[in-house]
């Protein structure tokens, strides 16, 4: 049997109860759009084509799910009717379609994968998505045959008899049809009810009164979430961020405080890492293997190499390139910037668009002054330097490798390799001057 499979996601919704002009589905769960969280897990299931529902005036989304193609569901009157908007890329399809929703971006692509299979399987037209609350309070009721367990039907709560709710297997929304007779069925949806839209709830009753069959696949709770507050998106990152230190865990790295380290879906994270408490990873940062990330520090969009030792308290910003067993240590911000291998930048010290040689060393409270106003210039350190505590690099500068430059020094043009380079004052002293200065402050001010 064929497993084609075509994705549709619903995405149009403003979400009015996220009090935001950004559209709900682009909100971030570990710092990646709701909406991508899904179209990702489409591409776990290695679906063919996905397509995208937006609402109008929705430039961002539409750009954020490029390349998949864009339908525009310019009336929002009702799930149907939002999957019937990509009508034009359903034409034609065979296998399996599966419609998901933008908002719940907490399904596995496990549980997607046995809906999938137990529609085509068992060749029904419509597969369903169930699952069982501690309170089926305001979900709709999937009714199923006692001797087949079939679907037969699904119940919004306020139209269920007295015997429906007492059900507790409730509708998720998810759906899997047959492609073949998707269009038909859902064309045959009316809007017969009190909103007066079209549910795509309702796909069950038209295919039963065609005689088809449906069945109910039965999902962890935890993945049915669909965020409509601010308060439920806090819940979905809570769910993901245990999963992804979950994860890391059993991938081999080391959290000692899982609870502390906030992850990115996209982090990696190498063997025998040790991840200190209170680590934020950014989005795009790999990790090498045998590297200590410690305590209070913030990463995004950074590689750190094998063995490396990085914090406490470190700012890794984006372009930040560290090398194998590099020491970025404590309040050190790396922006831009290639630290090589060995080289140590350990206290204070701001490092952007630059190279630091391998085995070169950065003293203490050292700047890169990287940006006159207009532009962004490049400091070059070579190999084997070593940088005094206090000094100021005005960029464009280029230390050659093995040169040492002179605590408290400001630095511009070339360095000569191996050269010793100091800027500063001559030194005044003027023996007595401070105590005929207390003197003379006391008779003015009369303060002993």
């Amino acid at each position: 049997m064929s497993m084609d499979l075509s994705v549709v996601v619903l995405a149009a919704g403003m979400g009015t109860r996220m009090k935001s002009a950004l559209p709900k589905v682009m909100h971030k769960v570990a710092g990646k759009p709701m909406v991508n969280h899904v179209i990702d897990t489409a591409a776990h299931l290695k679906a063919s084509k996905t397509m995208v529902v937006v609402g109008p005036e929705m430039p961002k989304l539409i750009e954020a799910v490029a390349p998949h193609p864009t339908f525009e569901q310019t009336d929002r009157l009702g799930t149907a009717h939002g999957v019937l908007a990509a009508k034009e890329g359903l034409t034609g399809l065979t296998g399996n379609v599966l419609v998901l929703y933008a908002d719940s971006p907490l399904f596995t692509a496990e549980t997607l994968d046995r809906l999938v299979k137990a529609r085509q399987e068992g060749d029904y037209a419509v597969a369903v998505l169930g699952f069982r609350p501690e309170d089926p309070t305001g979900y709709g009721r999937l009714i199923t045959d006692d001797k087949t367990g079939e679907l037969t039907a699904i119940v919004e709560e306020k139209e269920c008899d007295d015997a429906q709710r007492q059900i507790t297997f409730c509708n998720s929304g998810v759906m899997c049809f047959r492609a073949e007779d998707m269009i038909a069925t859902l064309e045959a949806i009316d809007n017969a009810n009190a909103k007066g839209e079209y549910y795509l709830t309702d796909a069950v009753e038209v295919a039963q009164k065609k005689g088809q069959h449906c069945a109910a696949v039965e999902v962890d709770e935890a993945e049915t979430l669909g965020v409509n507050s601010r308060t439920q998106l806090a819940v979905a990152e809570a769910i993901l961020q245990e999963r992804l230190r979950s994860h890391a865990m059993v991938e081999g790295a080391t959290l000692i405080d899982p609870a502390s380290v906030f992850l990115s879906s996209d982090t990696k994270l190498g063997r025998d890492v040790i991840v200190e408490p209170n680590v934020v990873f950014g989005p795009g940062v790999v990790v090498g293997d045998n590297t200590v990330i410690k305590a209070f520090s913030h990463l995004e969009n950074c590689t750190i190499g094998e063995g490396a030792d990085i914090g406490p308290y470190a700012r890794l910003r984006p372009g930040a390139e560290i090398g194998k067993g590099a020491k970025v240590g404590n309040f050190v911000e790396i922006k831009k910037a290639v630290v090589e291998d060995g080289a140590k930048v350990n206290h204070l010290s701001y490092i952007g668009d630059a190279r630091v040689g391998a085995k070169a060393n950065i003293g203490a409270g050292t700047i890169t002054c990287n940006y006159d106003g207009y532009r962004k210039q490049h400091t070059d350190i070579g190999a084997g330097a070593f940088i005094g505590s206090n000094s100021s690099l005005v960029a464009p500068v280029e230390i050659g490798d093995g040169a040492i430059v002179g605590a408290g020094s400001t630095i511009t043009g070339k360095v000569a390799a191996d050269a010793l380079t100091l800027t500063r004052a001559e030194r005044i002293e003027k023996a007595g001057w401070a105590a005929k200065f207390r003197e003379k402050m006391r008779a003015l001010t009369g303060k002993k």
